[in-house]
C-alpha cells in the first residue's frame, strides 16, 4: 500500500536523510528521538517528533518496543530503520510486520540470512560467489578452530558471526596465539551483538575494501557500480569513492555480476551492500558479507549514478515497482566522501563530545554537505562522533579531489576536535592519490614510525 506517514528510528545526518526524502515524496515523516536528541535538526524539520526513552541508546534507539509503539500512537504506516541500531535487526523486521507496520528494509528472514555471516558465505558459495578460504561455520572451540587454521593457514582473521564493524575482529599470526585471540573475539562478540560466535577467514594482507551497492524488488538485482572503501582505521571507514580508482572494467563487472547474483540467491528486497575484498595485484576478489540497509556512504554512488537510494528504498516498501533496468543505470563522473567526526586523529581518533561553537560548511560546484549540525549544536557522548559527511564530484577523480580540498580548507568547526586536518593530509598523500592504498595503508604506511601508530 502507498505510505503516507514514516517513523523515523534514527537519529542525525542519516534521520534527517530520511526525512527530506520523505518530503521530496509528498510524504510525512515523524522523527523518534531520545530524551538527549530532543532538540536536534531532525526533531526541528520532522512534520511531527516522539520521545521514546532516555539517552542511552539502550534506553531509545534500540527499543524495539517502544519504536512500534510510538509509530502505532503517531499513526505511522512505516518505519524507516536508517543505519545502525535497529537496522538489521530481524526480530525488529518481524515485530513491525506483526504490528502491521512496513519495515522500510528487508524482511526478518533475509536479515536473518545475510546477518551470520558464516550462513552469507555459505549461501554465497551457492551462488557461485567466490570467498577467502575458512570455516563454514562457526567455529565449536579451540579444537575445530586449530583445525581449520591448519587447513587455511596463517595468518587468519577471526571475525564475528553475528556482527560488523571491526568488532569481534582479530588477526592470528602464529597458533600460540590462536586460544587466547578466539576466547577474546568471541567474548567482544558476546558483548557488541548479543552473540559470541566467530568463524575463521585466511587473512589476506594489502587488500581493498571494495562494495557493490545493490537493489533488488525480490525477484531480479540490480546494482548501482561499486564503492571504495579501503582507507580505514581499525575497520572503521573514513573515507569512501566511487567509482574504484583500482579495478580493471573487467573485474568491476564480474564483481557486479556477482552481487546481484547474491541478492537473486535470497530474494533480496530494497537496498543492499555486498562488500568485498580485493587484491589490486591478482585482480581477485572474495566476499566479506552483506549489509542489509542503507550505508553511511550511499551519496558517493547517489552522485554518480543520479539515483536517490533512500527514494526508492521507501516507494518499494510502498509497494511500488521498481520501474528500472540495468541498462537505466549508468556511472557519470567520479565522486569522495569525507566523514568528518568529532575524533582528534593526533590521539588515536578518540573522540571528543561537546559544544559546536562555529559551523560553517562548504558550498560551490559539485560539493554535497550531509550533516545534521549547526552552531549551538551540543554534541551528545552517547552515540557515535560523525559531525558530517562532505561529498565532492567531478567528471573524473581528479576533480573530485580538487573540489574536496577546496571543500575541506573551506569547511570551519570549532569547539570539537575533527578530522578535517587529517582528510587534508591524507588528500595530500602521493599513495592516495595514485590509488596506491590498502585496508591497512594508514597504520603501516601513512603513519610508519608515528607515536599514534599502535592506536591505528
Amino acid at each position: 500500500m502507498p505510505i503516507r506517514r514514516v517513523l523515523v528510528a534514527n537519529r542525525g545526518e542519516i534521520a534527517l536523510r530520511v526525512i527530506r526524502a520523505c518530503r521530496d515524496l509528498g510524504i510525512e515523516a515523524i522523527q523518534a528521538h531520545s530524551s538527549a536528541d530532543a532538540d536536534t535538526l531532525p526533531v526541528q524539520l520532522a512534520d511531527a517528533s516522539v520521545e521514546i526513552g532516555g539517552p542511552q541508546a539502550a534506553e531509545s534507539y534500540l527499543r524495539g518496543d517502544a519504536i512500534i509503539e510510538a509509530a502505532m500512537r503517531m499513526g505511522a504506516d512505516a518505519i524507516h530503520p536508517g543505519y545502525g541500531f535497529l537496522s538489521e535487526n530481524a526480530v525488529f523486521s518481524d515485530a513491525c510486520a506483526a504490528a502491521g507496520l512496513i519495515f522500510i528494509g528487508p524482511t526478518g528472514a533475509v536479515i536473518d540470512m545475510m546477518g551470520d555471516k558464516a550462513a552469507a558465505r555459505s549461501l554465497a558459495r551457492k551462488a557461485g560467489v567466490p570467498v577467502t578460504p575458512g570455516s563454514r561455520e562457526p567455529v565449536a572451540n579451540y579444537d575445530a578452530a586449530r583445525e581449520v587454521a591448519r587447513e587455511v593457514g596463517y595468518p587468519l582473521l577471526i571475525k564475528a558471526s553475528a556482527g560488523g564493524g571491526g568488532r569481534g575482529m582479530r588477526v592470528v599470526e602464529t597458533e600460540d596465539k590462536l586460544r587466547e585471540t578466539l576466547e577474546s573475539a568471541a567474548r567482544e562478540a558476546e558483548v557488541a551483538f548479543g552473540d559470541g560466535g566467530v568463524y575463521i577467514e585466511k587473512y589476506l594482507s594489502d587488500v581493498r575494501h571494495v562494495e557493490v551497492q545493490v537493489f533488488g524488488d525480490g525477484k531480479k538485482t540490480l546494482h548501482f557500480g561499486e564503492r571504495d572503501c579501503s582507507v580505514q582505521r581499525r575497520h572503521q571507514k573514513l573515507v569512501e569513492e566511487s567509482p574504484s580508482p583500482a579495478l580493471t572494467q573487467k573485474l568491476r563487472e564480474e564483481m557486479a555480476a556477482a552481487a546481484c547474483a547474491l541478492g537473486d540467491q535470497v530474494g533480496y528486497e530494497g537496498a543492499g551492500t555486498v562488500e568485498f575484498i580485493v587484491d589490486a595485484e591478482t585482480q581477485c576478489f572474495y566476499f566479506i558479507e552483506m549489509n542489509t540497509r542503507i550505508q553511511v556512504e550511499h551519496p558517493v554512488t547517489e552522485e554518480v549514478t543520479g539515483h536517490d537510494l533512500v527514494k526508492w528504498q521507501i516507494q518499494h516498501a510502498g509497494g511500488e515497482a521498481v520501474d528500472l533496468h540495468q541498462a537505466d543505470i549508468g556511472i557519470d563522473g567520479h565522486a569522495i566522501e569525507c566523514r568528518i567526526n568529532a575524533e582528534d586523529p593526533d590521539r588515536g581518533f578518540l573522540p571528543k563530545p561537546g559544544t559546536i561553537e562555529t559551523f560553517v560548511v562548504p558550498t560551490g560546484p559539485g560539493i554535497r554537505v550531509d550533516t545534521h549540525v549547526f552552531p549551538g549544536y551540543k554534541l551528545p557522548p552517547y552515540y557515535d562522533s560523525l559531525l558530517a559527511k562532505v561529498i565532492a564530484r567531478g567528471r573524473n577523480r581528479e576533480e573530485a579531489l580538487a573540489r574536496m580540498r577546496r571543500a575541506l580548507g573551506e569547511m570551519k568547526v570549532e569547539g570539537v576536535p575533527t578530522t578535517i586536518g587529517f582528510h587534508q593530509k591524507l588528500l595530500a598523500d602521493p599513495a592516495f592519490l595514485e590509488g596506491r592504498v590498502h585496508t591497512r595503508y594508514l597504520r603501516e604506511e601513512m603513519y610508519a614510525g608515528h607515536p599514534m601508530q599502535q592506536m591505528l
